[in-house]
């Protein structure tokens, strides 16, 4: 046996094991090497910050790495100076792959559509399950989307591969009987959810704009999709959704506080957004709310705005603090919307990922739920 067949059959019996990898898929992840969607100088998720490995230097390391149960960053945007600012192209964990291809469940004779291609690699192991003829896949970017369908062509059965924009679908092969995205989305696009055939399905995963994030497994019902979130995910956001909130100044043209009111909570700020599930669960109750965050010496700030640029609020962290001063400004009580999701979700029993599902049309409406579709939360009831 080969190193890389080693490693890769390691991988898979690992993935299998675990319950990420359904039997089904065995074959395709033992026929469709990752290493061969994978630059020659890669970036490895780690909990320390990403790991730099370039293949001609350390050959046995880029390859470990590549069958190694982690994300890898093979593109990154750069900022101004030179300098990595945000990655914008992946390979993703093998178990979040395995995980969200078990959830598509896909069956002989489907077709499938795949928003965001990426170098390649779900691409190909879904043609290769499915057939080249019965996928398409869709990528933005013109540098990533060469050279997936270089990787791609290499293969001996390559699915369709098209440059364009993952929020349009692909209306030429519509309707199709499964769809996936491999980037996040705050909002379902609406031509996606128009082009599942009605009982088809649509994986993907959501990311509310406050924070956290998760796979959702929605039925496709036509002009509408509805289904449960399956567990916890961090995947990079979809281009045309990321947000970039303007100035303090358009919130607080004066000096802080303006004219917000001195108040206290005892609700830490940094069991909020420290926590991925309880950033995810204020960010499905306040799909509208975002916050930046200021650390120094013992102490945070954190600042809350609403997306309509009417209210926000700040919140200081001490060390060692029994209770945590408050700001709020505007109609809105950013703050205390926030804190009240909380409570709300903590007299629940603190619900995982898996309790709560989501709704959403071809309009753009979207409402999240836990259970079940009646019991909304509570910022989004009546």
């Amino acid at each position: 046996m080969t190193a890389i067949a080693d490693l890769q059959g390691r991988l898979v019996d690992r993935l299998e094991a675990s319950g990420a990898l359904t039997p089904g898929w065995r074959q395709a992840f033992l026929d469709v090497g990752r290493h061969l969607f994978l630059p020659d100088v890669v970036w490895a998720s780690t909990s320390d910050g990403y790991e730099r490995c370039d293949r001609t230097e350390n050959p046995g390391r880029w390859l470990e790495l590549a069958y190694s149960d982690v994300a890898i960053v093979t593109q990154w945007e750069d900022d101004a100076d030179g300098g990595q600012r945000e990655p914008t192209s992946s390979v993703s964990m093998p178990t979040m792959v395995a995980s969200m291809l078990r959830d598509l469940d896909v069956h002989e004779g489907h077709t499938v559509w795949e928003g965001g291609t990426g170098p390649g690699w779900n691409a190909a192991l879904l043609a290769r399950r499915q057939g080249a003829q019965a996928v398409v896949t869709v990528e933005l970017d013109r540098e990533v989307a060469a050279q997936a369908e270089a990787n791609l062509r290499a293969l001996d059965d390559a699915p369709t591969a098209v440059v364009g924009d993952a929020a349009d679908g692909y209306p030429p092969r519509a309707p199709y009987d499964r769809g996936i995205l491999t980037c996040s989305v705050r909002e379902v696009p609406a031509a996606v959810i128009g082009q599942i055939r009605p009982q088809g399905v649509l994986v993907l995963p959501f990311a509310p704009l406050f924070g956290g994030g998760a796979v959702a497994r929605l039925t496709a019902a036509g002009r509408t999709a509805e289904g449960p979130f399956t567990g916890s995910s961090a995947f990079m956001r979809m281009r045309q959704q990321r947000y970039q909130g303007p100035p303090v100044d358009d919130y607080l043209p004066g000096d802080w506080p303006g004219d917000a009111a001195q108040e206290y909570t005892t609700l830490s700020p940094l069991d909020v957004v420290d926590d991925w599930l309880a950033s995810f669960v204020v960010g499905l109750a306040v799909p509208d709310a975002y916050y930046r965050r200021s650390d120094g010496d013992g102490m945070t700030t954190l600042w809350l705005f609403d997306t309509g640029v009417t209210s926000w609020a700040t919140v200081d962290f001490v060390d060692g603090a029994e209770r945590y001063e408050v700001r709020q400004s505007g109609p809105r009580r950013m703050w205390s919307e926030i804190e009240d999701v909380v409570r709300w979700w903590e007299k629940q029993g603190r619900p995982g990922f898996d309790r709560f599902g989501l709704t959403v049309d071809t309009d753009g409406w979207h409402r999240a739920w836990l259970d079940e579709p009646a019991n909304p939360l509570p910022s989004v009831r009546g």
